[in-house]
C-alpha cells in the first residue's frame, strides 16, 4: 500500500471543498466579545451618558441594595462574593458596547431634527471610550431606507476618527439581498484605513426561515463579504411576528429560543457572534419594583448565559448591576473547574474528567472571557491553570477540526 499515494489522491479530490470550508468557516476572529449592548434613543443622549449611566446605577444600588446582603435578598444570587467587583466595573466601565438608537427607539421626526441628533450622537461617540460602539440606523425597508442612509452617511463624516470597534446595526433585515447591499453601501460611505462594520439584527421570521425551508440568517453571514460581525436577536418584533400574544413575549419563549438557536447554528465557526436580546420590564420604582425587575433581569441574563448568549441588550441604567451580576456570578462559578479541567488537560494528566479538544477550548474560551469583563483576575486565572494569559488566548481561539 502506497500511503503517501492515497493521502495525494485524496487531497486532490478535497482541495476545493477545503478551500470553502476555509473561506467560510474561518473560526473566531480573536477578539473581545462584550457582554452588553446599550441601546440608547438618539434623542435621549447627553455628553455625558457614559458616566451618568455609571452614577444611576450606583445611586440605585445605593437605595435599593446597599450591600452584598440586600443585593443577594434582591436578587437571589449570592452577591457576597462579586459585589465589589460590580461596584467597581459601574465606576470604571459601566457600558462595554454603546450603540445610539435611530430606529424604533428614537421615533421618525423631520430631518433637520435627526440631522441634529446625529451631530449629537457623533460628540458621544467620540467622548465615550467605550470598548465598543455604534449606531442603529433605520432599516432597508423603502419607508426609512432614504433616512437610513442619510444618517450614515452624516454621522461618518461626522466622526474623526472612527471610534474603536465601532459598528453599524442593520434592523429588520428580511432578505439576503439586503445584506449585498449593505456591502455596496458600506464600500461606498467608507473614507477610514478599516472598513466599516455591521452587525444584523434578526428579528423577523424572513430572517429565520426562508420561503425555500432554508435557515436565511446562514446566507446572510456569507453573503457579507466577512464584514458582519454580530447577530443581534429582537425580542418583541420577533415575537410578534410569530403572533406571540403581548403578555407572553419574552426572551425565554420557545419562538425565541427557536430563532436563537438557528442564529447560534448559522454563526458557528465563522467568527460572527451572537447577542441575545432584552427585557422591556424595567427595574424602576419603588423598592419591590426594582427588586422584582432586578431579579427577572439576573434570572434572565444567566439563563442566556448557560445557552452560550454570551451577550445582551440592557435598556436602562438600572439594569446595569443585574448585568454585571448574573455575567460574574456565572464565570466566578465557572472558574474552578475549568481551570483544574484545564490544567489537567494541558499537563497531560489523569483526572475524573476525560475531556476532548474541544471541550477544552470552550473552557479556555470561558476563562478569556471572564478575563476579558472584569470577573476575573488574570493572575489568578494563570495561577490557577498554570500557564500565561497568551496561551489560554490561543487555545481559547484555536480552530478545533
Amino acid at each position: 500500500m502506497d500511503l503517501d499515494k492515497l493521502v495525494s489522491e485524496l487531497d486532490s479530490q478535497l482541495s476545493d471543498v477545503d478551500a470553502v470550508r476555509e473561506r467560510l468557516y474561518p473560526g473566531s476572529a480573536g477578539a473581545r466579545q462584550p457582554v452588553h449592548t446599550v441601546y440608547v434613543p438618539a434623542d435621549a443622549v447627553v455628553p455625558d451618558l457614559v458616566d451618568s449611566w455609571g452614577k444611576r446605577a450606583l445611586a440605585a444600588l445605593d437605595e435599593f441594595a446597599p450591600d452584598a446582603g440586600a443585593l443577594t435578598d434582591a436578587t437571589g444570587v449570592d452577591a457576597v462574593p462579586v459585589h465589589d467587583r460590580v461596584r467597581s466595573k459601574l465606576a470604571r466601565e459601566p457600558i462595554e458596547d454603546l450603540r445610539i438608537d435611530f430606529e424604533d427607539g428614537y421615533g421618525s421626526p423631520d430631518d433637520a431634527t435627526e440631522d441634529r441628533h446625529v451631530v449629537a450622537a457623533a460628540e458621544v461617540l467620540e467622548a465615550a471610550a467605550t470598548p465598543f460602539s455604534g449606531v442603529r440606523i433605520k432599516g432597508f425597508e423603502p419607508s426609512g431606507r432614504r433616512r437610513g442612509v442619510r444618517t450614515l452617511a452624516l454621522l461618518l463624516d461626522a466622526l474623526n476618527p472612527l471610534p474603536p470597534n465601532f459598528v453599524i446595526t442593520l434592523p429588520k433585515v428580511t432578505s439576503v439581498e439586503q445584506v449585498e447591499s449593505m456591502v455596496w453601501l458600506c464600500t461606498q460611505l467608507e473614507r477610514f484605513d478599516h472598513e466599516l462594520r455591521f452587525e444584523l439584527q434578526i428579528e423577523t421570521t424572513q430572517a429565520v426561515l426562508g420561503p425555500d425551508g432554508a435557515a436565511t440568517v446562514a446566507r446572510m453571514i456569507h453573503a457579507s463579504d466577512r464584514r458582519c460581525v454580530g447577530l443581534h436577536y429582537g425580542t418583541y418584533d420577533y415575537s410578534a411576528a410569530c403572533g406571540v400574544t403581548a403578555a407572553h413575549q419574552s426572551m425565554e419563549h420557545p419562538v425565541a429560543d427557536h430563532a436563537k438557536n438557528v442564529m447560534l447554528l448559522a454563526a458557528a465557526g465563522t467568527g460572527v457572534t451572537v447577542s441575545d436580546g432584552s427585557t422591556n420590564i424595567l427595574p424602576v420604582g419603588g423598592s419591590d419594583a426594582v427588586h422584582a425587575g432586578w431579579r427577572l433581569h439576573t434570572r434572565l441574563v444567566t439563563r442566556s448565559l448557560s445557552h452560550a448568549l454570551y451577550q445582551g441588550w440592557d435598556l436602562h441604567p438600572h439594569q446595569l448591576p443585574t448585568r454585571f451580576l448574573a455575567t460574574f456570578s456565572f464565570y466566578r462559578n465557572a472558574f474552578p473547574q475549568a481551570a483544574a479541567r484545564l490544567r489537567a488537560y494541558l499537563s497531560k494528566s489523569s483526572g475524573t474528567f476525560l475531556d476532548e479538544p474541544a471541550t477544552a477550548q470552550a473552557m479556555s474560551a470561558a476563562l478569556v472571557r471572564g478575563m476579558d469583563c472584569g470577573a476575573l483576575d488574570v493572575a489568578e486565572v494563570e495561577a490557577a491553570v498554570g500557564v500565561e494569559r497568551s496561551v489560554l488566548d490561543g487555545f481559547a481561539r484555536r480552530r478545533v477540526g
